[in-house]
């Protein structure tokens, strides 16, 4: 059922906007007393999730038992950054998702299914797993709330991804990347309908009769002046939701290009991207747009190391973003890859694929590091001169000695492909 859907590629929803939406949306669910609220986290900053939360709070009151951010294998939310974020919901309410122990099975998505939807590639199981909050917390009603944008392993960012990967254990995480990984990342990428979206669809119907979700999604994206603003907010307890906010997505989120670019360059904002689990959102949305030979240069001021979590950090560091094929023979020659399918899914996912050369200029870590994974490093304060994040504007620039680029101020807000 859809509870509330407004949205054009022109619409500029403010607060007030924000609250009649919820408004109207409430009113079906006014019987609700005991609500968990699942937002993103500090790295989906740009989301409105953060205010979406805030209204509900303000208009729901102590209904609010629960607030847990969908971590997924991300490092816990800090105080200042829940405030930030949040602004006056109480810290007291926000929960931390431990991804490898609080979690709760409601079943499994048989390997026949997966079997099918991968074209037998694979063929485990799935687990439905959650954070055990979410079944023993005894909510009568269970809000997600993120955005609609494309996404590297899902195709398209958030509805039930949210929950049982944002909120799911480490076994539900890892088959989910790795489902993603195999069908190949510029196949998903921007997709609706996907083997990784199957899956997650599968787990939708197990967990159905436990679950009382609803979903609110936003659509959001940057103005001329790359100031970020909300195309759309769609409320609802079904996939239709996700299909109108997607739609939305494709015409506000994906950027044509009419030829192969040789250079592209992209700033990291260093209070959203610390990592390059999180900041190779630099590569994943700009790789169907680079020319064979070509060059990204990723500005990253914040990043200091590769994973988010420490066993991940030391996958990464130990086998590189290496092609698929070196990967995949990774992961069948070693257990401790094949343990965290996750970490293989994102060494693929980051790879050039020897088609283009990556630059990172990230200061906190040395050349050694950088080039160790299959990067190469570049000294931010020279590439900063030269590429100017201020003085740059979104799209096509030419430098003082004549060179043509494409500069992007945040990878997070779309999916920039060449025609064809």
């Amino acid at each position: 059922m859809i509870y509330f859907a407004k949205g054009s590629p022109e619409t500029d929803l403010k607060a007030e906007d924000i609250s009649e939406a919820l408004d109207t949306a409430l009113r079906f669910l006014n019987d609700r007393k005991r609500i968990l609220v699942i937002p993103p986290d500090i790295t989906r900053a740009h989301s409105g999730a953060g205010l979406i939360t805030e209204l509900l709070f303000k208009q729901t009151g102590e209904r609010i038992r629960d607030i847990l951010p969908a971590l997924g294998t991300h490092l816990p939310m800090e105080q200042k950054e829940i405030s930030k974020m949040f602004g006056t919901v109480p810290v007291s309410l926000f929960r931390e998702h431990r991804w490898r122990t609080d979690i709760d099975e409601i079943g499994r998505v048989p390997s026949s299914f997966i079997k099918e939807v991968t074209e037998g590639k694979l063929d485990f199981d799935y687990p439905v797993q959650v954070n055990r909050l979410l079944t023993s917390g005894k909510h009568d009603l269970i809000i997600s709330v993120g955005q609609v944008v494309p996404h590297e392993v899902t195709g398209m960012a958030n509805y039930n991804k949210n929950v049982f990967v944002g909120c799911g254990g480490s076994e539900a995480i890892n088959k989910s990347h790795f489902i993603g990984a195999v069908h190949g990342i510029e196949n998903i990428l921007g997709t609706v309908d996907n083997p990784v979206r199957a899956v997650l669809n599968k787990a939708s119907e197990i967990a159905a009769p436990v679950l009382p979700l609803i979903y609110m999604l936003s659509v959001v994206s940057p103005d001329s002046n790359d100031d970020i603003k909300m195309r759309g907010l769609y409320i609802g307890d079904d996939i239709e939701c996700f299909r109108m906010a997607a739609d939305l997505s494709y015409k506000v989120n994906f950027t044509a290009i009419e030829r192969r670019l040789k250079k592209v360059v992209v700033w990291l904002d260093p209070e959203e991207f610390k990592s390059t689990w999180l900041g190779n959102k630099s590569i994943y949305r700009t790789r169907m747009t680079i020319a064979d030979g070509g060059e990204l240069v990723v500005l990253a001021p914040g990043v200091k190391t590769f994973g988010e979590d420490p066993v991940i950090d030391s996958l990464i560091r130990r086998y590189g973003y290496r092609t698929t094929p070196e990967i995949l023979s990774f992961v069948d020659a070693n257990s401790d890859l094949k343990a965290n399918l996750s970490a293989a899914a994102h060494l693929i996912h980051g790879s050039p694929e020897n088609r283009f050369r990556v630059t990172y200029a990230a200061p906190h870590m040395t050349s050694s590091e950088v080039e160790g994974v299959g990067y190469s490093y570049g000294k931010i304060e020279e590439l900063m001169r030269i590429y100017d994040p201020q003085r740059l504007k979104s799209g096509y620039n030419t430098t003082a000695d004549g060179e043509e680029i494409y500069f992007i101020s945040n990878p997070a807000t779309g999916l920039w492909r060449a025609k064809g």
